[in-house]
């Protein structure tokens, strides 16, 4: 296989399916949750986990999808919409359907942003998801 290389053009990534796309930015986002955790806190891994799951889990994007939606781009909404309503192939057993749906969504945008190239975008998405100083 060659590797592809990165950044993709806009019109190729907006051509993958969503769901791949959320495929990409579920590990882009837990990646960045991670890091960002792993930095903030002295914390042991057990804590450090519980607390990344609650962010990188389906219910906790989908609370910070309200966050992020005033600020997408036009673009940006597209991709979130595709990933919202594209057709899963796994069901969520511990989220809503709701809260899945949005959540991947959510990915999707990060798959999307990631794929083009686009980290200074992905940093303000961040930003607007993560907790506040002084807030775990």
């Amino acid at each position: 296989m060659t590797p592809i290389s990165l950044p993709v053009e806009r019109e190729r990534a907006k051509q993958l399916n969503p769901v791949v796309l959320a495929f990409v930015g579920d590990a882009v986002y837990t990646l960045l949750v991670r890091r960002e955790l792993s930095l903030a806190h002295g914390l042991h891994t057990g804590e450090l986990n519980r607390l990344a799951s609650a962010r990188v889990s389906a219910r906790g994007q989908s609370d910070a999808t309200e966050k992020i939606l005033p600020l997408l781009t036009e673009e940006e909404e597209e991709i979130y919409r595709r990933g919202r309503n594209a057709k899963k192939p796994t069901k969520s057993k511990n989220a809503s359907a709701v809260d899945y749906a949005r959540s991947t969504g959510f990915e999707a945008v990060f798959g999307y942003l990631y794929l083009v190239g686009d980290e200074a975008r992905i940093y303000e998405l961040l930003a607007a998801v993560s907790p506040r100083e002084g807030e775990v």
